[in-house]
């Protein structure tokens, strides 16, 4: 009998149990198996059972369980394991109290202020931040009979706040009837909103929540921060406020994962006995994400200890208070300084857009606002290089000595004497002019001298990071003879709106390698910023070749500023290359003539400079 029995319910009972208690028959099996079949509020998950329950109802066996309580454990135990619900349950009540749901008293208008007052805090907070704490959710019901006074005591002290703190972290009851006002009076009254579906399993029902057209008293501006603070101890129908708000993107939830209560737990009683069935028998079902707060919880966008909430929730609104000159600031920054004109305006507008369009609202910390705001502007300029830096400030000149010069030369570049007399040199950044002017005896004595006198040149800057391009046209003009001057770029300056010719220097420290030697430069992904404008000139004016990988896509040294009197610092490219004669490489990168791996790169430029001098010989 046990066997067949609990395979009806799908329960687990552990042993060989033989008997049930005389006073629970197996007719009231099927009893309790009916009440969750009827009402239970998901049935997708009881396919099958009534099937099981006609197979087995005829049995009279009966099981032999000492007492009430034990058994009510034991189906408690079977029926949430096997449906997978903790919230179905099976008491044994003898002494059963119905539960009452609490009605709004008849009182006298002064004692339900005192009522109002005490059940509703409200504060309001250093910077115009209003904080209200609301432990019940009022139904339309008592919303109909003191929505008035609701307005008149609390809501209008609430509207004038630059922000408010809606505190649920001790809210556990409430009806579900009073969602669309909560939220109503945080949303715009231009449309109906769909904010929640209630499927009802008693009735087979789904009933739509949507937000409400009129209201007693005025809307909060949607423009103002809402912060929600929660706790384990936030259950039903404050859950469902919580996530509603916070899917709609209109609330931040600061605090604790919340119970994971139910919309709806009902109570029946089975046949004639002192046993119980609880269960759930209404469930929500959001329109945005198609799935549940019940049972899982509502998970805060910034999880803090609860007593911890209301102070970070401080910190947050803050911060917002900030955001909209930050952002402003950032776009009027760019929109004057940034080097390529028309998309620092197109950057700047489509920023502002952004603003207004509540796409920061969410905004929890600096790193975050940060972080996003770098997001956007790579995201609507196309440039990397166009992003939140840091106000690191400039390290004092180290006074070197020539030893330590040279010591910083031999560690800093790389040479070497390949098959055939194929020169190799390797540097990982630029220097400054004035600083490389003047150690350039030390680095043509230690350095250039070694390859100059070869038959060809591999220059590797597949590492080279960039640095200054103040020292560019010194180093290109090597590759140039002396009897011609030859413009290697234009820069156009965008702060000062001047263009700026670079050429080929006349004098030089050392020998130059002239114009008829072959040149091979080797690039990778990360070849960036200086690097990038020597391999932009040698490849626009066809002195070199390219091998390797596209480049990094940089740009001239950005400037950093200060977005207004915030803590935010913007770099900001503010120089360009001449893109007339040949693509810019700033943001796109330059492509290489050989494209191959960075790893294959210098093999292959060996192989094809000792093709070519053995050709020669």
């Amino acid at each position: 009998m046990a066997k067949a029995l609990f395979a009806v319910l799908y329960l687990v009972i552990l042993g060989n149990v033989a008997f049930i208690h005389a006073a629970f028959p197996p007719s009231l099996i099927v009893d309790m198996v009916n009440i969750v079949l009827n009402n239970y509020c998901s049935p997708e998950k009881l396919a099958g059972l009534k099937e099981a329950i006609a197979a087995a109802s005829g049995n009279t066996e009966i099981l032999n369980i000492p007492d009430g309580e034990s058994l009510s454990r034991v189906l408690s135990a079977g029926l949430q394991t096997t449906i997978g619900d903790p919230r179905l349950k099976i008491t044994y009540e003898p002494d059963f109290v119905p539960v009452v749901a609490p009605q709004m008293p008849a009182l006298p208008p002064e004692q339900l202020v005192a009522m109002l007052q005490n059940a509703i805090k409200l504060d309001i907070l250093e910077g115009n931040i209003g904080y209200m704490r609301i432990d019940h959710i009022l139904g339309e019901a008592a919303a109909d009979k003191i929505g008035q006074m609701l307005v008149d005591l609390v809501w209008n002290k609430v509207l004038p706040t630059s922000a408010l703190i809606f505190d649920l972290r001790h809210t556990v009851s409430g009806d579900i009837t009073g969602l669309s006002y909560i939220v109503s009076y945080f949303t715009a009254a231009e449309s109906a909103i769909h904010i929640d579906s209630v499927y009802d399993r008693p009735s087979n029902t789904t009933t739509k929540l949507l937000s409400m057209a009129k209201l007693l008293g005025e809307r909060y501006d949607t423009t103002k921060p809402l912060i929600i603070l929660t706790s384990k101890n936030t259950k039903g129908i404050a859950e469902d406020v919580a996530y509603c708000l916070k899917n709609m993107k209109r609330a931040t939830v600061v605090g604790e994962k919340t119970a994971g209560g139910s919309v709806k737990i009902d109570q029946f009683k089975v046949g004639d006995t002192d046993f119980y069935v609880t269960l759930p028998t209404a469930k929500s079902i959001n329109p945005i994400t198609g799935s549940t707060w019940e049972q899982t919880g509502v998970t805060p966008d910034v999880q803090v200890h609860a007593e911890d909430a209301l102070a970070t929730a401080i910190k947050i609104v803050q911060l917002r208070v900030q955001v909209p000159g930050i952002i402003e600031g950032s776009a009027a920054l760019i929109a004057d300084n940034y080097a390529f004109e028309e998309t620092g305006a197109d950057v700047a507008a489509k920023l502002k857009g952004l603003l207004e369009n509540g796409d920061y609202s969410g905004i929890v910390s600096k790193s975050g606002l940060e972080e996003k705001l770098s997001a956007d502007l790579k995201t609507l300029s196309g440039d990397k290089n166009l992003k939140i830096t840091s106000n690191t400030p400039v390290l004092p000149p180290i006074n070197f000595t020539p030893e330590m010069y040279i010591d910083l030369i031999k560690v800093s570049f790389h040479t070497d004497i390949f098959e055939n007399n194929i020169g190799y040199l390797r540097f990982d950044m630029f220097g400054d002019f004035e600083e490389v002017k003047t150690i350039a005896q030390i680095i043509v004595e230690h350095v250039w001298n070694k390859v100059v006198n070869t038959k060809a040149m591999i220059i590797d800057l597949r590492n080279n990071l960039g640095g200054p391009t103040t020292a560019i046209a010194g180093f290109c003009s090597y590759f140039f003879d002396a009897d011609q001057q030859i413009v290697l770029d234009k820069l156009t300056d965008r702060q000062s709106g001047t263009t700026t010719e670079l050429h080929t220097l006349p004098e030089l420290t050392g020998t130059r390698y002239g114009s008829k030697k072959s040149v091979i430069i080797l690039t990778s992904g990360a070849t960036a910023g200086a690097a990038e404008e020597f391999v932009f000139i040698m490849k626009r004016l066809g002195r070199a070749m390219i091998v390797g990988e596209p480049t990094f896509g940089g740009c001239h040294p950005p400037k950093t500023f200060q977005v207004g009197a915030s803590d935010v610092f913007l770099s900001i490219p503010t120089v360009h290359s001449d893109a007339t004669l040949a693509p810019a490489w700033e943001r796109s990168g330059i492509a290489p003539h050989i494209p191959v791996s960075a790893a294959a790169a210098l093999e292959t430029a060996k192989g094809i400079l000792n093709k070519h001098l053995g050709a020669q010989k």
